[in-house]
């Protein structure tokens, strides 16, 4: 009948092994223990267990996991017991180092619960406090079976989890550095790097833009499922319009977006409504940007409010028409009778689908002769909008803008909807809508132009968009007039936020200044950078041809508002750059700055400006360093000119057109060099001709003459049948050598 303790010390706490095998509880206490290697402890006569000491032991000291903070390593002192303390200090220094900790929670298995009684539970002091040295004492004892047991089978569900179902899927889209690869991917950046320098013989940085092919190529080797990208716009959350039955409850007037390709008479149509001719005020007779009016239109003895969105109807203003679109309740969907439905009216029809608006189709040009009707509500229906004629519940207004024919049917169906529809607001609500424009003031800063959607806007009214924030200082309506608030369905210019508001964004009314910063803080922690997409599909990157010597074109963009700034870079992403590759060294809003012009001179940029203003001092210094500067008010003028910059940098190409033949029939020297004396056996010769002297059926040289004469004169040409002298960079020539003579024919230099 004996009990064996065995007592052992190690880096800082105490580990006890109580082994039992006896019948009673007398015990031996073992004052100078040593670790046994095997202890075989007999339970009855039949029957033996083995347990190995040393593995439980190692087990402990080698789980990193336990090991103990080394800045709190001073303070775990006061843990233990005086007598405890006495043997640690025996301890080196170097043992405590590279000694592990061990917990009580981790001395015994699940396996071992079995040999324990509940008489054989030890007690040992818990770590999970820090106690005052000079106060407290060592308290709440923990049971090492039952945290054993715990702890194994919270380990288990960790270790059973099953991540062989999981399916990796990404969707890349757009060129992106090697740091946001490795977010999308979660492989380290070094991975990245380390398989392109390995696979595509590239060096790149961590911060270094990649093609999208690559980048779908390195997911794809890390088993990543690649998402298509089924939809170019992403509609966000619209504002909340469900208003509380107890709040009091106003109409509003309608908000209408006429959407269409352009040069199919959305300017057109809106100045027949407004009987006003709006085309006098825009340059190029085209619309380059969000445009609001206000009409009175009287139906029934009743006035209705009408406010109306005019948007541009270039390709290059698609992020314009989406914002327009974000913020009506009636799309007027304007299609030209004699031209049908093109890019821009089908990419219209999709926001119309994608976000379930209300949709009045207008069929326009419908006194030109030779149009088709019929067929445009044909292809309408291909596309999803099905008039009433066809079963559908959208209606189709034929008219003509310029004769004003059916423009008052037309208005009495947009107000036959918008009672329809029955919109309400309550206008003592804290105002909120969306930022429709922004653009910045020399004299006043930054303004935007909102539409309210909810609630009243006033002056003093704390406003928070986009990470900026300020105070109301100006209310200015559509027609030029001072307001002092402004309700429901109405856009507005505003004076009054601190920095530039980001084009589209929504924006809230907020009690004080606290909540604005709040808000602010918030929005800082995402990334919010409208153009760095854009701005990395142009700029130089890492492309399946990096090797290929491409030209590059050095481009400073500065535009009058966000809007046309986003078009502009739309532009120009349009453009192939499969042989110069546009580089935007920097792009803004706002006008040109002495820091631009030495940039532009600094990077040997080209400025490209829309519809800014120059100061006789920025003038004076694009002459001074002398800067190639072009301000535009048509962005189809920008376009054309780009285009044609970029084509003067390529080289001349030329097509060779076999037009001849000769054979040498002597050579002779001069003080020159050598000359061929050659007969034309087909074709002719000319002077400019490009040339491939071929011995043997093997090409021994190319390229072009410096020299024609026959006899003693210098020609131009020489045909079949005739001698002539010959001259080149070419001197070995011999006997019976054959030339193929060619004619250079420039190509259209193309991008």
């Amino acid at each position: 009948m004996i009990h064996f303790f065995f007592k052992c010390q190690f880096h800082y706490m105490p580990v006890f092994f109580y082994i039992s095998y006896t019948y009673n509880d007398d015990v031996m206490l073992l004052t100078s223990p040593k670790l046994l290697d095997f202890v075989q402890v007999k339970v009855n006569s039949s029957t033996s267990s083995f347990m190995n000491v040393n593995n439980i032991v190692s087990n402990i000291i080698n789980d990193k996991s336990n090991k103990p903070d080394r800045k709190h390593k001073s303070d775990s002192h006061t843990q233990y017991v005086p007598e405890i303390k006495k043997v640690k200090n025996k301890l080196s220094k170097k043992n405590r180092r590279n000694s592990g900790n061990i917990h009580e929670d981790s001395i015994f298995s699940n396996n071992n619960d079995n040999f324990f009684n509940d008489k054989s539970l030890v007690k040992i002091p818990s770590r999970s406090y820090r106690l005052n040295k000079a106060k407290k004492k060592l308290k709440n004892s923990v049971s090492i079976t039952n945290q054993s047991k715990q702890n194994s089978n919270n380990n288990q569900d960790v270790i059973n989890v099953d991540n062989s179902s999981t399916v990796k899927k990404v969707l890349i889209n757009t060129p992106l550095t090697i740091q946001e690869l490795s977010y999308k991917l979660n492989i380290f950046p070094a991975e990245i790097i380390t398989y392109l320098f390995v696979k595509k013989g590239f060096s790149v940085t961590i911060n270094q833009v990649i093609d999208v092919p690559i980048a779908q190529e390195i997911a794809l080797s890390y088993d990543f499922i690649l998402l298509g990208n089924e939809y170019d716009y992403h509609p966000e959350p619209r504002l909340n319009n469900e208003l509380n039955n107890s709040l009091v409850k106003t109409a509003r007037s309608p908000i209408i977006t006429i959407l269409g390709h352009v040069d199919h008479g959305k300017t057109s149509l809106l100045s027949s409504i407004l009987k006003t001719n709006i085309l006098n005020k825009e340059y190029g007779g085209i619309t380059q940007s969000i445009l609001a009016y206000e009409v009175i239109y009287t139906n029934h003895n009743k006035n209705h409010k009408l406010i109306f969105l005019d948007t541009p109807g270039h390709k290059a203003f698609q992020s314009m028409r989406i914002r327009s679109a974000k913020v009506t309740d009636i799309v007027l969907l304007v299609i030209a009778a004699d031209d049908g439905l093109k890019p821009q009216t089908v990419e219209a029809i999709k926001y119309i689908n994608d976000m379930n608006l209300n949709c009045i189709v207008v069929i326009n040009k419908i006194d030109k002769p030779e149009i088709n009707i019929n067929y445009v509500k044909e292809e309408l229906s291909k596309n999803g909008i099905f008039g009433e004629e066809y079963g559908g519940n959208t209606m189709i207004v034929e008219v003509s803008a310029l004769k004003g024919y059916n423009i008052e049917l037309l208005l009495n169906k947009i107000c036959l909807l918008s009672e329809k529809l029955n919109l309400v607001t309550n206008k003592n609500q804290s105002a909120e809508g969306t930022i429709l424009e922004a653009y910045l003031d020399k004299k006043q800063g930054s303004i935007a132009n909102i539409v309210v959607q909810n609630g009243t806007l006033k002056i003093g009214d704390i406003i928070v968009s986009s990470g900026n924030y300020g105070k109301i200082k100006s209310i200015i309506s559509s027609t030029g007039c001072k307001l002092k608030s402004s309700g429901p369905s109405s856009i507005v210019r505003i004076l009054g936020f601190s920095a530039m508001p980001q084009a589209g964004s929504l924006f809230i009314v907020v009690d004080s200044e606290r909540d604005a910063k709040k808000y602010c803080s918030d929005f800082a922690n995402s990334n919010n950078d409208i153009l760095s997409d854009s701005l990395k599909i142009l700029n130089t990157r890492v492309t399946v041809n990096t090797n290929c010597n491409k030209k590059q074109f050095n481009l400073i963009v500065k535009a009058d508002t966000q809007g046309s700034l986003e078009a502009i870079i739309q532009l120009l992403s349009s453009i192939s750059q499969n042989k110069v590759q546009i580089n935007i060294v920097f792009a803004n809003f706002g006008n040109i700055s002495s820091s631009d012009i030495e940039l532009a001179s600094t990077t040997s940029s080209i400025i490209m400006a829309f519809n800014i203003n120059n100061t006789s001092q920025i003038n004076n210094l694009i002459k001074k360093y002398n800067i190639v500067y072009k301000n535009f008010n048509i962005i189809y003028d920008m376009l054309d000119y780009i285009e044609n910059y970029m084509l003067n940098l390529l080289e001349v190409e030329y097509n060779k057109k076999l037009i001849g033949r000769a054979t040498v029939q002597t050579v002779f020297n001069i003080n020159k060099g050598m000359v061929a004396g050659c007969v034309i056996n087909e074709g002719v010769l000319k002077k400019i001709s490009y040339i491939k002297v071929l011995r043997k059926n093997s090409i021994v040289y190319e390229g072009s003459l410096e020299s024609l004469k026959r006899l003693k004169d210098d020609v131009d040409e020489v045909y079949a049948q005739n001698e002539c002298g010959l001259m080149c960079s070419y001197n070995d020539w011999e006997k019976f050598d054959v030339i193929d003579i060619y004619e250079l024919v420039a190509l259209e230099k193309t991008l």
